[in-house]
């Protein structure tokens, strides 16, 4: 595995820690509002949420995602997050995805 994909320690942590239930897997056709609430409540919850995204309009949507459950935990949490390259398995094919992982800091 390259530099570029290579496995941050933070991945296997928070994959660790939260399970695939904590994973959160937005399309280009996912509301980001929707995702926003998801991201908040993982947050709420688990103090950090994962965000796989696929493609450039998930990427798109993901980020806007992000910003929008910024303004909903602003009052209560300030979210930091990091992008890291990871490969996942689709129908037999190995896919590179986008993975988001943002932790919340109690304010």
């Amino acid at each position: 595995m390259d530099a570029l994909h290579s496995t941050h320690p933070f991945e296997e942590h928070l994959t660790e820690d939260l399970g695939q239930s904590g994973l959160i897997k937005v399309s280009a056709h996912s509301r980001s509002t929707a995702v926003a609430g998801a991201i908040a409540g993982v947050i709420r919850e688990h103090h950090r949420a994962e965000i796989q995204a696929i493609g450039a309009g998930a990427v798109y949507q993901t980020v806007k995602a992000i910003a929008i459950a910024r303004n909903y935990l602003a009052e209560e949490y300030t979210i930091t997050g990091i992008p890291i390259f990871t490969e996942v398995m689709i129908n037999g094919q190995e896919r590179t995805a986008i993975r988001f992982i943002i932790e919340g800091k109690a304010c």
